[in-house]
C-alpha cells in the first residue's frame, strides 16, 4: 500500500511519516510511506493507494480530489497532525483505503 502525504513543501510531514513507518512495521504491515509538496502530486502520486493532505493545505483538497477522482484524498486530523500521531493518521489512511 502507498500512502503519500503531502504539505507545502514535504517537509513538515517528515516526522509524522517516520512515526506512521513505524506503527505499519510493529503491525507488519507492508506500506511504502512518503511525503511530498503538494506542488509535486501531479508527477509523484499517480501510483499511491492514499493521499493525505496536511491541515496547512487543505484549502486545496477539492482541486486534489479532482486531479485524482479515483483515489481517496482527505485531510489529516489537525490534532493528529500536529501531535505526529502516527498510528492514528495510519488507521485513517488504511479506512481510506478500506483495508
Amino acid at each position: 500500500m502507498k500512502i503519500v502525504l503531502c504539505c507545502s513543501d514535504g517537509m513538515s510531514t517528515s516526522i509524522l511519516v517516520k512515526k506512521m513507518q513505524t506503527a505499519a512495521g510493529e503491525r507488519g504491515l507492508d506500506a511504502d510511506i512518503s511525503a511530498m509538496p503538494v506542488s509535486t502530486l501531479e508527477t509523484n502520486a499517480q501510483d499511491a493507494d492514499v493521499i493525505l493532505l496536511g491541515p496547512q493545505v487543505r484549502y486545496m483538497l477539492k482541486d486534489v480530489q479532482k486531479e485524482f477522482p479515483s483515489k481517496p484524498v482527505e485531510v489529516i486530523a489537525p490534532q493528529d497532525y500536529g501531535m505526529a500521531r502516527g498510528g492514528n493518521v495510519l488507521d485513517f489512511a488504511l479506512k481510506l483505503a478500506g483495508k
